[in-house]
């Protein structure tokens, strides 16, 4: 327990930038599996996260791989040394899949939870946050969306908010795990009604690979609801991923990523944009809105778009508000707006002075954060 909480608190000090990355690898004798820039290449440095129900409270938390020590303790790898926990009324399903433990539980504040591997996932009274502004901060910033491809996203929710643009045609959704498109059918069908929609056509497999036989531009905008970014998912987060998301946009095409909490993760915000800066040839911004059951309370999203006509993502060219139907289509909207739109590219100043990539961001049309 000791050399983990130890290897916990390396991290930690790289994550608040009073050590450097590099130092925070070269100080610990293996990579800890804490820091999200360590890959996965090692199964005995994984992550053992459970979905861990005690005395009627589920908490995210890790448990120690030292037999001496039979103990707890809170040291999730996403954020160490915190933890966050809610009050279970019933558990309703829990089963691993092929990928991931799968468990859905009715909670006395937030209804129904889900939770992959130990994560909280969504729950119903804040999931509108997370899929309404990953949906339409790269839709609303782009005139007639046609194409839209979804990388992950099981739970329907994306896939629901999409449906609100009459413009789309095409509606392809890449989820690796049929368990969660099962479970969210039934126990979230609020969600999954997304599913319904005529214009969607499911791909249950790999998305890198689903990605790299996609045609090139075919689609206008990607919107990328993956899982953290530990163990298998972390390619998602790495240059060759963000080269075949750009091939496959057109010119002028929009990409937005989930991009982790600005309070926990800087230093994984600062490689992404630091990439897609790289990568994409047009505007690159990162924003964020305010999810409670998420950690710290905050999960931040890059956009980006490709070399062609220029996009001002601070500025929605396509406001929800003037779409026809599309303020009640499904449901009511319930956070997203214009106001909140352009809100989110609103960063606090630590977040400007540690992201040292947020500096001198500038797309075509000449915006500066």
């Amino acid at each position: 327990m000791e050399g983990g909480v130890e290897r916990g608190l390396e991290c930690q000090r790289a994550m608040d930038g009073r050590e450097s990355d590099a130092n925070c690898l070269n100080r610990a004798k293996v990579i800890p599996s804490c820091c999200l820039k360590a890959k996965a290449s090692d199964p005995e440095l994984e992550a053992n996260c459970h979905s861990t129900v005690v005395s009627g409270w589920f908490s995210e938390l890790q448990s120690s791989s030292d037999k001496a020590q039979k103990e707890l303790y809170f040291n999730n790898p996403m954020w160490p040394g915190e933890a966050h926990s809610l009050k279970v009324e019933k558990i309703l399903f829990k089963e691993k899949s092929e990928y991931q433990e799968v468990l859905v539980f009715e909670s006395s504040i937030y209804g129904k939870v889900l939770v992959l591997d130990g994560i909280v996932q969504l729950t119903e009274k804040d999931e509108c946050v997370y899929q309404e502004m990953i949906t339409h901060l790269p839709l609303c910033s782009i005139e007639s969306p046609k194409n839209v491809l979804v990388v992950g996203g099981g739970d329907g929710g994306v896939l629901r908010e999409i449906s609100r643009h009459s413009s789309v045609v095409l509606i392809d959704i890449c989820e690796i795990d049929k368990m969660v498109i099962d479970v969210s059918k039934k126990f979230f069908p609020e969600l999954a009604i997304g599913f319904e929609d005529p214009r969607v056509r499911l791909h249950v497999g790999d998305a890198v690979e689903f990605l790299r036989h996609a045609p090139e531009g075919k689609y206008d905008a990607i919107i990328v609801d993956s899982s953290d970014p530990v163990g298998p998912a972390q390619e998602l987060v790495e240059k060759p991923f963000f080269e075949t998301l750009a091939r496959a946009l057109r010119p002028g095409g929009v990409l937005c990523n989930m991009a982790e909490s600005m309070w926990l993760h800087t230093h994984l915000i600062q490689d992404m944009i630091s990439i897609c800066r790289e990568t994409f040839k047009g505007s690159v911004q990162y924003a964020w809105a305010s999810v409670p059951t998420y950690p710290s309370g905050v999960i931040g999203f890059l956009l980006c778009s490709t070399e062609g006509p220029p996009v001002d993502f601070m500025h929605p060219i396509n406001p929800i508000e003037k779409l026809e139907g599309a303020l009640q289509h499904r449901r009511e909207l319930r956070f997203y707006n214009s106001e909140m739109h352009k809100a989110a590219f609103c960063l606090p100043s630590f977040v400007k002075r540690e992201v040292k990539a947020l500096r001198d961001l500038s797309g075509p049309q000449g915006v500066r954060v």
